[in-house]
């Protein structure tokens, strides 16, 4: 690199890291500030803190360790969310300063064109949008497995996911799977009963289990009872008989691996699954159609969004490009709607479902909008 390319490099990457943490500092000040008494609630439920002794220093450094505790896995999720904005706006800074200074007159004067000037802004924001890919492929998902992104207020400082009902959930092969109590960390059931229906969706036979461990790709049922249900004479209360139960399969092959479970409980658990794990969803051979679909615009829409950003910052900086001096206020007036509109039609265009398309065409159709319009902001700029 050369020194203008140091040069630009370094007051672009100044401006990313102060925006960063000028956004960070933002969200969790105004998190905390609405939310400082529930910290302080689980401050004092700390075992540190529930000693006599313990005054209101130490129930304090409690607290913002909790709050520590609680963001730095949010703060690595939300650098995801945010990097595209971060680079745009970082951007213009960067090249406000330029032009303030007058310093692009003089690389013009230079013989340099505006094209050359882009080159590092355009190295650096590809460095960081890739290392968003592998925060979200590496880091993400092993925070989401510890529980640590899922976590409310009062749920500061656990380790552990917490154990919940799975309400009447069904499968891909038609069946209802309802269990009294789900321990993600331990991958266990308790309290299980499975209801298998017909073609007209009517219950035909009960599964029950006390207690079921995922091992080797399926569900393993201990005590497993099997009860065939049929319809009772009319007038009977229930309008059903059973026949005595049996015993049951050991073994339930279903696609609602703890996974999946978690998706469906976390609207959007899915967010914060690897590319491998989303393959491994994708390749059960019994996936819910639904599911699939949800799955497929996870995965092809973090593609997406890395391309749509990129396509704002190159439609965003002829804004600031200029060849003379101009107020750079009234530019980032003009560029404002514009790159709001390019991110979020890319965050957008990858989050909701297109009906009639399949998701890994649809989430691509912002990219496909932002194409020409950037080919055509970069052609026009004036050098």
């Amino acid at each position: 690199m050369t020194t203008l390319d140091r040069y630009i490099a370094r007051q672009y990457i100044f401006n990313v890291l102060a925006l960063l943490i000028l956004l960070f500092s933002f969200v969790v000040a105004v998190d905390v500030s609405l939310n400082l008494d529930r910290f302080i609630e689980a401050a004092r439920e700390m075992p540190q803190a529930s000693e006599e002794q313990a005054g209101s220093l130490r129930r304090g450094l409690i607290a913002v360790f909790l709050i520590a505790d609680l963001w730095w896995p949010r703060l690595l999720q939300l650098f995801s969310y945010l990097i595209g904005l971060v680079l745009v706006g970082a951007m213009g800074f960067t090249f406000a300063q330029l032009v303030r200074h007058r310093e692009l007159v003089a690389v013009l004067a230079g013989g340099i064109s505006l094209h050359r000037v882009a080159r590092p802004v355009l190295i650096v924001a590809s460095i960081a949008l890739g290392l968003a890919v592998l925060n979200q492929e590496l880091l993400i998902p092993r925070l989401a497995e510890r529980g640590l992104l899922t976590r409310d207020h009062g749920d500061a400082g656990r380790r552990d996911w917490s154990a919940f009902e799975v309400s009447l959930t069904r499968d891909a092969d038609g069946r209802i799977l309802h269990a009294r109590k789900f321990d993600p960390d331990a991958q266990t059931l308790d309290g299980i009963n499975i209801w298998e229906r017909d073609d007209t969706l009517r219950a035909t036979r009960r599964i029950t289990a006390s207690h079921a461990t995922w091992e080797d790709g399926a569900w393993r049922l201990e005590n497993p009872l099997i009860e065939s249900l049929q319809l009772g004479r009319a007038g009977i209360a229930g309008g059903r008989a059973s026949i005595p139960p049996t015993a049951g399969p050991d073994i339930l092959r279903t696609d609602l691996d703890p996974t999946t479970l978690l998706v469906r409980r976390y609207a959007d658990f899915s967010q914060n699954l690897s590319s491998g794990q989303i393959n491994s969803i994708l390749a059960a051979p019994h996936i819910d159609p639904a599911l699939r679909d949800q799955m497929n615009r996870v995965r092809f829409g973090r593609l997406s969004t890395v391309l749509s950003s990129m396509l704002a910052l190159i439609i965003a900086m002829p804004f600031f490009l200029m060849r003379e001096p101009r107020n750079m206020v009234v530019q980032s007036l003009k560029c404002a709607p514009v790159a709001m509109g390019a991110l979020m039609g890319g965050i957008l265009g990858a989050a909701a479902p297109i009906p009639g398309l399949p998701a890994s065409f649809a989430v691509f159709l912002p990219v496909l909008m932002l194409i020409p319009i950037a080919t055509a902001t970069t052609a026009a700029l004036r050098t």
